[in-house]
């Protein structure tokens, strides 16, 4: 299991020793001062940092401030170690993004029961986080964390963009003719085996029901097409039994659409392949249409 990793800024190399003595327990990364420790956070995974206030240079609050207007920093929590206990300090450390704050000389068990509190929270936030994007049936991108990510994508890097839309053919004689538990078991078959041949960059979503979106770059159209129509053979190869033991094959319909001149934003991209889908569906299904 991998340790938590806490960061500890402080310009004593005394003072740094003492933490690093009593957070043994952790991966602990030592900095001297702001400059060393705004390097850390910015190449490594740092889950938590402990940091002095008083510090030659830049000061314990513009570390803080600075990692706060910093999309990939901003989240990670920061207690204040120091020896100021005047309100106004305190205050300033919680108004420029401190979590909590500890004055020296401090107590062991008391510093290591607020660190232990600040990671457990930040532990249930990621799980908090991971479950408001997630559909909860099958684990992939919810509709609303697929648009969330699809349009981003769009607005940073609209060229070589592709969308696909899927869809399980036939999916209501599936649940008609087998139930609800089991079209639910070939919702999951299917994501599993789309989820295991799509890149680690796209974004894959269920949009609602049996319908699925992925957005992707690639630079060669070929490899788009030809990766697309392997998810396709390999649904179609895919069994999954019923309640009641009955074997159910199946295949999905797939239209896909690139970004041209002629397409201005992710809805309109979204469209141009729901058409190619619906062009699939009407040519006798567990096809891939490419919009050309």
């Amino acid at each position: 299991m991998k340790r938590e990793t806490i960061l500890v800024v402080d310009d004593t190399v005394v003072n740094l020793d003492i933490l690093v003595n009593l957070l043994r327990d952790y991966d602990v990364v030592e900095a001297v001062n702001g400059e060393e420790a705004l390097e850390i956070v910015g190449q490594e995974q740092v889950d938590l940092v402990l940091l002095d206030i008083m510090m030659p240079g830049m000061d314990g609050y513009t570390v803080c401030r600075k990692m706060k207007e910093n999309d990939q920093t901003r989240g990670i929590p920061i207690i204040f170690i120091t020896a100021r206990s005047d309100e106004n300090a305190i205050e300033k450390a919680y108004d420029c993004g401190g979590v909590d704050y500890v004055t020296k000389p401090f107590k062991p068990r008391e510093l290591l029961a607020r660190v232990k509190i600040q990671l457990e929270h930040q532990k249930l936030i990621a799980q908090l986080e991971f479950l408001a994007a997630r559909d909860s049936m099958t684990g992939i991108y919810n509709r609303r964390k697929f648009f969330e990510l699809a349009k981003q994508k769009f607005s940073e890097n609209p060229e070589n963009l592709y969308a696909a839309m899927l869809d399980i053919d036939e999916f209501k004689k599936i649940n008609d003719r087998y139930g609800h538990p089991s079209g639910d078991r070939v919702i999951k078959a299917v994501t599993g085996a789309i989820s295991g041949i799509i890149d680690e960059d796209s974004v894959f979503g269920r949009l609602g029901g049996e319908e699925f979106a992925i957005i992707c770059h690639y630079d060669n159209q070929e490899f788009v097409v030809n990766k697309l129509e392997s998810i396709r053979k390999e649904v179609e190869q895919l069994e999954v039994m019923s309640e009641k033991g009955e074997l159910i094959k199946f295949t999905i319909s797939e239209g896909v659409a690139k970004v041209d001149g002629t397409i201005r934003n992710l809805d309109e991209l979204l469209q141009c392949a729901d058409e190619m889908l619906y062009k699939a569906k009407g040519a006798g299904r567990n096809k891939t249409i490419f919009r050309i």
